[in-house]
């Protein structure tokens, strides 16, 4: 597989099916922005925790599939998709990390040990990646709504991991001062 083309010169890439179509689309900007968290989540690895980099490997590959769903304006029944499982996959990571946690009683800032708030940068970038996708999901029918609800509950499970790497690393949570 050649890296350059040439054929995004001119501002339009290529589909799964091939369709030319413009790199400012919202399809296009909604599967970037997932590509931007997916890096983030990247950059995260690995955390100090085997535990936790599993999880976020776990969370990469599903969101490669979120990327090819998005890719697929027209997608056939073997081609990848986000299932409910992968939702469920999301929940399972978030309450096992939620019962090391203390209850979350009010905001907290994004903060703390280094993978930590990394995390919170790639929860705030997972919202805007679910902010691009609702966009375009207003605008084309036949998006795979089950993708959009993974990213809601992904900045949820980024988030939750957030909290529990700077527990482990001795962090204390600090609240917003109003």
């Amino acid at each position: 597989m050649t890296i350059y083309t040439g054929r995004g010169d001119q501002g339009q890439t290529d589909l799964r099916n091939m369709e030319r179509v413009s790199k400012d689309s919202r399809r296009i900007e909604a599967y970037g922005t997932v590509d931007e968290v997916n890096a983030l989540v990247g950059v995260v690895r690995p955390t100090g925790h085997d535990d936790i980099d599993e999880k976020l490997r776990v969370i990469q590959n599903h969101l490669h599939i979120v990327q090819a769903d998005f890719a697929n304006p027209d997608p056939d029944e073997d081609d990848p998709r986000i299932q409910e499982s992968h939702v469920e996959t999301l929940e399972d990571l978030i309450d096992e990390a939620d019962s090391e946690l203390d209850p979350l009683e009010s905001f907290i800032l994004p903060s703390g040990s280094e993978p930590g708030a990394k995390l919170h940068h790639a929860r705030a970038v997972c919202r805007r990646a679910e902010r691009r996708c609702v966009s375009f999901a207003a605008e084309e029918a036949g998006v795979n709504e089950t993708a959009i609800i993974y990213l809601n509950r992904l900045s949820d499970a980024l988030f939750t991991l957030a909290r529990l790497v700077n527990k482990r690393e001795g962090i204390r949570e600090e609240n917003p001062e109003y």
